[in-house]
């Protein structure tokens, strides 16, 4: 069974930073994508970072130059650093997983979220 696990959630300050982790209950390298979304009260799910198996990353304009993905392959880990924190930031936070599940399909991942707060 695959699970993700976030953490690192909490109070933020603007202008502070936060660390996300998102421990997976497999090689990360078995998904093609793993990445993090955010939800804000009221507002769509968006995504706000994604790396590929191939470490090619992507981020949203809002966030892109303040957050940062990574990964440490070693430890089936997912980092979400968030620097230059705005209140606008303030939402759940989930981490996700892509891998293909079989007959050309593929299934995607999600961790229970955890909650970020910026403060101004």
């Amino acid at each position: 069974q695959v699970q993700l696990v976030e953490s690192g959630g909490g109070l933020g300050q603007a202008g502070g930073s936060l660390r996300l982790s998102c421990v997976a209950s497999m090689r990360i390298f078995s998904f093609n994508t793993m990445g993090w979304y955010r939800q804000a009260p009221g507002k769509q799910r968006e995504l706000v970072a994604a790396v590929t198996s191939g470490g090619v990353r992507n981020y949203a304009s809002s966030v892109n130059g303040r957050f940062t993905i990574s990964r440490d392959i070693a430890k089936n880990t997912v980092y979400l650093q968030m620097n230059s924190l705005k209140p606008e930031d303030t939402a759940v936070y989930y981490c996700t997983g892509t891998r293909a599940s079989g007959s050309g399909s593929s299934a995607t991942y999600w961790g229970q979220g955890t909650q970020v707060t910026v403060s101004s």
